[in-house]
């Protein structure tokens, strides 16, 4: 049944009804009219059981008439054809090999309609499909390789035909396969379809293409389809049906162009290309529409259609072509354009524009009708228009009436016309068109009819334009990381909340996609998680309001490390050089920067991967390989997202076996022992022994001798026994295996094993010069050094001391320069020949005397003051006399500020004086002491020290007190540069009856002192009395007594104790700081007796010790306070012991002072002068000596 049904077309509802007859319908069939009469004014043409049904197949097309005129419809085709059957078939059987390619034909009936095939068992279970098992486009079921399993008998072929609702099911087919040893050797793959290297395509616009590509190989061969030219994502194709098709749905012009199909294995490849040809059926692009007319009005039709091959368009009216019209002069037809002026009534009709190619044709009836009626608007009345700024306002005012009504358009502003503005026109249908709407636009506008009293108004609103101010970009995302796509906008706030509307490659992201994959944030952020390759492509973010829309777009590529390399071949081996070829792997979007070409011995335990590099650029590497070796391989890419994973690694390749092509390095002799020769090389690396059976050819013999002893060893060394010692041999040492031996090397000289030298040099001679001596002598004969000459060691030993030591010197030599002598000293000297084995014997001693020379500087020099005029030198001899000692001469000269004093100088011509007395000293000097040796060669360098003397004590008058109970602690800081003073401490009660009592004698170097036996609670008067009047006095109380209660740090003595420990500190902080602030202070450090206690004494860690004479000690008066300033020798003054304390002051002078004890004298006098006599010392104080504490060293 053909339906063929008319609409009455125009229809209008006015207060004037205009409508159409009911249409009568005609049928054409091939160009000829159809004797045939519709039902109940039905136009459906219905077959007739009385014809056979092939007598209806034809083109057939319907003409629909009424009084207005004559519609058709464009043409169509009608093919008949029987219900498929299938003839009487037989069961078929194949047999195949495993691993070979097999094909199961279908063969279903032909039919205008391709059925649908289905390959299933008996069970109705359909066959797995995978690359290997493939149904093709002609419904063959294709093997690329057989296995044992696909052994079966129901290999059954169901064609389905669904515009027949047919299914035929086609007879059984069995299938065996075989077992095959070519399994393991493979097959490169080739096409089973297509056949031939090249096809070609032809699809229609807007209709579905599939490119067919099924391989057969072992193993399976993969398929990779590429565009030539382009990218294959942008022409639509998307691969099916496992790799094997490339489909194109509704195909585009974009599709047109070469492709290719690789299908490849780890044995080759094979091609195929394809020419796809993309033509298009007519389709419109210009429909003309359907009208009123008044009479005398002109009509333009446009027709426009495109296709490939371009149309042809034909114009009908009433269904008659009008070329067969008698040609009226009001009509013109240009292409699609049909022109007809000054119209009639009679020029009502239907016209036809008809666009045809060899693809097919379109048809569109467009309705004219010239009829007169009086003007009207159509338009609402106050209508509100909006628009955004920029946009295109259009204010409607369709008016209606025969013959067309004018319409004219005015705005608020009357002085303006409104069509005098470029921006405005008004189109034929009445409606005004504003371009690029500003906000001063807005206002109120009215049509109105001319000649006409009839109008309306139209009030135009002007709002914001949306703008994108950020939308997405393009951005390149890491496979399995997330992306963001931004899209942020503004809008006016008179319009509605905008729709965000995102698509990728044009399709829109539905909100059922958005969850896991897409997230839509608030500000119309679209967030990508998780991207894969499936994820890029081009996405556009729309923003749409009720009145504009404003569109964004962005991409996101993915990127990642490339896809393994594939498909890695070998070449043909020539000289053990073979080249490596690989297919390079996807890049992902990141170009591959080069390719790792790992190479793996396998033979040899200790093979391991090694690594060579090519540029991206490059899929092929040259490789040189070592005979007799198994060799893997395997290929990554890197690009700069990092390197891929290797590719499957290669099958074993092995290399034939040769000769050894190198020969043992660095052949030496390695003897230690007379009487052997041991041979000794560099072993080759077991890769180059290049076969098997590989040992070492020695071969050696004397030099000059005409035959050489051969060996074969595995390994070094090699000995050689019964030689004389130190003979010279030719070695050299091949390499072999069992195909033959090696390159021949060139021979090199060794030795035998070296003994001890038979002689020492002769005729030796020394000369000397002060402290140096120089030793000559004529070498020995070669013949007696039995090996290689070393040199010659010169033993040189002193004769007193006993001191010797050596010196080397080389074998050429005859004159060597002994240094560092002793001057005034008696030596001996001797000589040794020595090589590897070691010394000979040593030549006769040759006995020399040094010189005499200048002697050391002294070696201490330490000073006593026994009064502040005087001061007394002690000095040690030089411990260098390097001579005989005839005396010392002493220059000392005063230090003052403007300029020093006249040098003076002593001259002891005594060598036994130690010690020497000076008067008349200045006590607010200081002077520096040059204290030299003489022997007769001369005076030697000087020990220089600076020095002054000691002022008289006097009592502390700076004292702190401590009361307790009982007790009042006083402490002070005992006087720079002063002696020793002793003084005892006067103290009153301030009771009834209370006396003067004294306490027992105290040190001004103690710092500390404890007054005990006071009354609690009791004021005391405090007294110290320096000659006839009053030096320092202080008032106390002491504090009550209380119980004894609390714990032991609550008692009145510990908190005494730990005040005067706090207060010590305190002062000792302060001292420190009064130091550094001024320089030139003289620090007091006193040496305390050896009866005190302990804990009492000072630590001295930098004292020199006091100068002795003999046993006996010097007398009790201090020291001077001396500063060592030079020294002449490098020997340290610590190592004599007591003879002078002494220290760094913090201006960085020496303070020296006298380790002597003895007790002061009684009374407010100074120390007396020195006496050999030790008096009994003085009470122990309480405290330790505040010098003592500054001088201890941290």
């Amino acid at each position: 049944m053909l339906l063929c049904k008319a609409i009455p077309t125009p229809r209008y509802t006015l207060p004037l009804t205009i409508s159409c007859c009911s249409a009568s319908f005609r049928w054409v069939k091939d160009g000829k009219k159809l004797n045939w009469m519709g039902h109940n004014g039905s136009g459906n043409f219905t077959a007739h059981g009385d014809k056979p049904l092939s007598d209806y197949q034809g083109h057939y097309r319907c003409y629909a008439d009424n009084t207005l005129g004559t519609a058709m419809t464009h043409t169509v085709k009608l093919i008949t054809e029987s219900t498929p059957t299938l003839p009487k078939q037989k069961r078929s059987h194949k047999t195949a090999e495993e691993g070979a390619s097999v094909v199961l034909h279908c063969n279903p009936p032909r039919s205008s309609t391709i059925p649908h095939i289905h390959w299933m068992d008996k069970k109705l279970l359909h066959i797995g499909q995978s690359e290997r098992v493939t149904t093709g486009l002609d419904g063959n079921l294709y093997f690329a390789n057989v296995l044992k399993n696909d052994s079966r008998d129901d290999y059954t072929c169901n064609a389905q035909y669904i515009s027949a609702r047919t299914i035929l099911p086609k007879e059984p087919i069995s299938l065996t396969v075989t077992p095959s040893n070519d399994v393991a050797r493979g097959r490169k793959p080739q096409l089973m379809q297509p056949q031939g290297p090249h096809s070609s395509h032809l699809a229609l616009r807007g209709h579905s293409l599939v490119l067919e590509c099924i391989p057969k190989g072992l193993p399976t061969p993969s398929v990779l389809w590429k565009r030539m030219d382009v990218n294959l994502s942008e022409t639509g194709a998307w691969t099916d049906n496992h790799g094997r098709w490339l489909r194109f749905d509704s195909i585009t012009q974009k599709a047109d162009g070469e492709y290719e199909c690789l299908a490849s294995n780890t044995h080759g490849s094979v091609t195929h290309s394809y020419t796809v040809t993309v033509e298009a059926e007519p389709y419109w692009v210009k429909e003309p529409p359907s009208l009123l007319y008044s009479p005398g009005e002109t009509v333009r039709l446009d027709c426009q259609a495109e296709g490939i091959p371009t149309p042809t368009v034909t114009w009908s009216i009433n269904g008659d072509v009008i070329l067969s019209v008698d040609i009226d002069p009001r009509r013109r037809v240009t292409g699609g354009v049909l022109v007809l002026k000054d119209v009639v009534f009679g020029d009502t009709a239907v016209y036809q524009c008809e666009a045809t190619n060899k693809h097919g044709n379109i048809l569109k009836n467009t309705y004219i009708y010239v009829i007169e009626l009086p003007a009207q608007i159509l338009s609402s009345d106050g209508v509100v228009y909006q628009v955004t700024e920029g946009g295109v306002a259009r204010l409607h005012c369709e008016a209606f009436g025969s013959p067309r009504p004018q319409v004219t358009w005015e705005s608020e502003d009357l002085q303006n016309t409104l069509l005098s503005d470029s921006r405005v026109s008004q189109l034929t249908n009445g409606t005004l068109e504003l371009f690029n709407s500003s906000r001063e636009d807005s206002g109120v506008y009215t049509c109105s009819i001319t000649h006409n009293n009839t109008s309306i108004t139209a009030h135009l609103e002007v709002l914001k334009r949306t703008v994108m101010l950020i939308g997405p970009q393009a951005v390149q995302v890491t496979r399995g990381g997330d992306s963001w796509l931004d899209c942020h906008f503004t809008f006016d706030p008179h319009l509605n909340r905008p729709q965000i509307l995102w698509r990728k490659d044009g399709q829109k992201i539905m909100e059922s996609s958005l969850g896991d994959k897409y997230t839509l944030l608030g500000n119309g952020t679209l967030r990508v998680t998780d991207v894969q390759s499936a994820d890029e492509g081009l996405y556009s973010c729309e923003v749409i309001t009720d009145l504009d829309s404003v569109l964004a777009s962005g991409s996101i590529t993915v990127v990642a490390c490339p896809s393994p390399p594939v498909f890695l071949s070998l070449s043909e081996e020539q000289d053990h050089n073979l080249t490596l070829s690989w297919t390079p792997g996807n890049t992902h979007n990141s170009p591959t920067t080069e390719f790792v070409v790992e190479v793996k011995e396998e033979k040899h335990p200790e093979g391991k991967w090694e690594s060579h590099r090519v540029t991206g650029d490059v899929n092929h590497l040259e490789l040189h390989l070592l005979p007799y070796s198994t060799y893997r391989f395997r290929v990554s890419g890197v690009n700069r997202l990092g390197r891929s994973n290797p590719s499957e690694i290669s099958e074993a390749y092995s290399t034939l076996p040769t000769v050894p092509e190198s020969y043992p390095l660095n052949v030496r002799s390695e003897s230690t022992e007379p009487g052997t020769l041991v041979i000794m090389w560099e072993e080759i690396d077991r890769r180059l022994y290049n076969g098997s059976g590989f040992q070492y050819k020695v071969s050696w013999r004397q030099v000059q001798a005409h035959h050489w002893s051969h060996t074969h060893v595995p390994h070094p060394p090699y000995l050689v026994n019964g030689t004389r010692a130190f003979s010279s041999y030719e070695m050299k040492v091949q390499a072999v295996n069992s195909l033959g031996e090696g390159p021949h090397p060139v021979p090199v000289i060794g030795h035998s094993g070296e003994d001890y030298p038979l002689a020492s040099p002769s005729k030796i001679s020394v000369s000397v010069d002060n402290s140096s001596a120089i030793v000559r002598w004529q070498p020995v004969d070669t013949h007696t050094v039995q090996g290689h000459l070393l040199g010659y060691k010169v033993t040189t030993t002193i004769e007193i001391k006993g001191g010797r030591w050596v010196v080397e010197v080389d074998g050429n030599k005859t004159k060597e320069v002994v240094t560092g002598l002793k001057l005034y000293s008696l030596y001996e000297l001797s000589m040794t020949t020595f090589n590897r084995k070691g010394e000979g014997p040593h030549s006769p001693t040759h006995p020399f005397r040094t010189p005499e020379g200048v002697p050391g500087p002294p070696a201490s020099l330490d000073f006593e003051s026994p009064s502040e005029t005087e001061l007394t030198l002690h000095w040690r001899p030089p411990t260098q006399p390097n001579g005989q000692l005839v005396g010392y001469v002493l220059q000392y000269q005063q230090i003052s500020d403007s300029r020093n004093s006249p040098p003076q100088v002593e001259v002891i011509y005594d060598p036994t004086v130690t010690h020497l007395p000076l008067d008349g000293l200045d006590p607010h000097s200081r002077y520096v002491f040059y204290l030299r040796g003489r022997t007769s060669a001369g005076q030697g360098p000087p020990i220089t020290r600076e020095c002054a003397t000691l002022l008289d004590g006097v009592p502390p008058s700076n004292i702190s007190t401590v009361v307790g109970e009982r007790s009042v602690n006083l402490s002070w800081v005992p006087g720079d540069r002063y002696r020793n003073h002793s003084f005892h401490i006067k103290y009153l009660s301030k009771t009834v009856g209370g006396k003067w009592e004294e306490s027992e004698q105290v040190n001004t170097l103690q710092a500390f002192y404890s007054l005990t036996g006071l009354q609690p609670g009791t004021q005391y008067r405090l007294l110290i009395t320096h000659g006839n009047y009053t030096h320092w006095e202080d008032e106390i109380q002491t504090t009550e007594l209380r119980g004894v209660e609390g714990d032991f740090a609550t008692q009145g003595w510990f908190i005494g104790l730990i005040s005067a420990v706090v207060l010590l500190l305190l002062l000792l902080l302060v001292l420190c700081f009064i130091k550094r602030s001024k320089g030139g202070k003289y620090a007091v450090k006193d040496k305390e007796e050896s009866q005190m206690d302990s804990e009492a004494r000072p630590i001295k860690d930098e004292t020199f010790g006091e100068y002795s004479d003999g046993d006996e000690k010097r007398s009790v008066s201090q020291p001077s306070l001396c500063v060592e300033s030079k020294l002449g020798s490098d020997d340290s003054l610590a190592e004599y012991g007591d003879s002078v304390d002494i220290q760094f002051n913090e201006d960085g002078s020496f303070i020296g002072q006298y380790s002597g004890r003895g007790p002061a004298p009684t009374g407010n006098e100074s120390s007396g002068p020195a006496s050999p006599v030790n008096l009994d010392p003085p009470p122990p104080p309480i405290g330790p000596s505040f010098a003592g504490i500054l001088d201890r060293t941290s």
